[in-house]
């Protein structure tokens, strides 16, 4: 079956991790011919170059380049894919003159977050409508976007185990950044507003004033210049901001606690990767984190801007040995569980299958 992909580029986000690990695994373990365009040179992940795909480009030269059209039509008259299979708005958008004219079907697989308000607007109504089936990784995700269950289905995001079978000694990696702490705590998340790194530093900087055995990470690219200018100089050696990471999963073992306060997410792979590693995870209730964490068993669900909150969560965790690794077991057995690669690859093979019965 020859699949073709769009997304707008290949950076350090969730979904682009989830489609390259989807493409590396069509391509590997069931022998389908994939071919990937993007808008933008950037790709952050390498393993697609272990089974020799080359990325085609076809770059915007402004905002909105209306050429990308004819530009995709002609990739997909050229290649006859069986599907055409996107992963953004704009993605999905580009692809609907393929669809119509070439009569190809088309997967959409735009839904990746789950805000807690409706986000339907006419371009998406539009990218719906053209949809032969709409994928979301989380039921919150369906719910946001108003998308009804007989046209659309969950996936929920694969996590390939793999990833931290290589990952580099705690100690050395702590020697390394100079942590000399007990305990250390991580957020992995991009600097902007909608992660609310905010209340994970306004926590971080009251338990620091009586606790100063604990360092604090903040992982993920960004401008954060507004959060190291809130650091005391007396932290500065606690609160360590690590920039964008490719060796995300050693940096997250070293963590005896995952934090994530964000505004709502659909199933973040940073609680994933969190989970896999057996850590405990306290994040907002908000969005499709409740479909990851079960609260009080594998990590504790906060509100939002919750600073007391998350103070007293991770001190009782920090305070409790054996109940922070219950919960960090707890969190890889639902990963392995639920969230599997392979599972995660069978149904879009499923859904692969059905589309082209049709």
């Amino acid at each position: 079956m020859k699949i073709l992909f769009f997304i707008e580029n290949l950076g350090p986000g969730g979904k682009e991790r989830r489609l390259t690990e989807l493409i590396y695994d069509l391509v590997k373990n069931h022998g389908y011919e994939c071919t990937i365009v993007l808008t933008k040179l950037e790709i952050h992940y390498d393993k697609l170059r272990n089974i020799n795909i080359q990325p085609i480009i076809i770059e915007k030269t402004h905002k909105k380049d209306l050429s990308i059209f004819y530009k995709f039509y002609k990739i997909a008259k050229q290649l006859k894919p069986d599907i055409i299979h996107v992963w953004g708005n704009l993605a999905a958008t580009y692809a609907i003159p393929a669809k119509l004219f070439l009569k190809i079907p088309l997967i959409n697989n735009q839904i990746t977050d789950a805000p807690c308000f409706s986000k339907i607007n006419f371009n998406y109504k539009v990218n719906f409508f053209f949809s032969d089936k709409i994928i979301a990784n989380s039921e919150a995700g369906l719910k946001s976007y108003n998308v009804k269950k007989t046209e659309g289905l969950v996936i929920y995001n694969g996590f390939d185990f793999n990833r931290i079978k290589n990952i580099t000694d705690r100690e050395t990696l702590k020697n390394r950044l100079n942590i000399h702490s007990k305990f250390v705590i991580g957020m992995v998340a991009t600097f902007s507003l909608s992660k609310d790194y905010q209340t994970y530093i306004d926590a971080a900087l009251k338990i620091l004033e009586y606790n100063q055995d604990i360092s604090f990470l903040c992982i993920g690219s960004g401008d954060n210049q507004m959060y190291k200018n809130q650091i005391p100089k007396k932290f500065e050696d606690k609160i360590k901001f690590t920039g964008a990471i490719k060796d995300v999963e050693s940096l997250i073992n070293i963590c005896d606690i995952g934090v994530l306060t964000s505004f709502g997410e659909g199933i973040s792979n940073a609680i994933l990767e969190f989970m896999a590693l057996s850590k405990p995870v306290i994040a907002t209730n908000l969005g499709a984190t409740s479909e990851l964490i079960e609260d009080d068993i594998s990590g504790f669900l906060i509100n939002e801007s919750a600073v007391q909150e998350l103070e007293n969560y991770l001190l009782l965790l920090i305070n409790d040995d054996k109940r922070r690794q219950q919960m960090g077991e707890r969190g890889f057995e639902i990963v392995n569980q639920k969230f599997g690669m392979k599972r995660m690859t069978d149904e879009f093979l499923s859904v692969y299958e059905k589309i082209i019965k049709k």
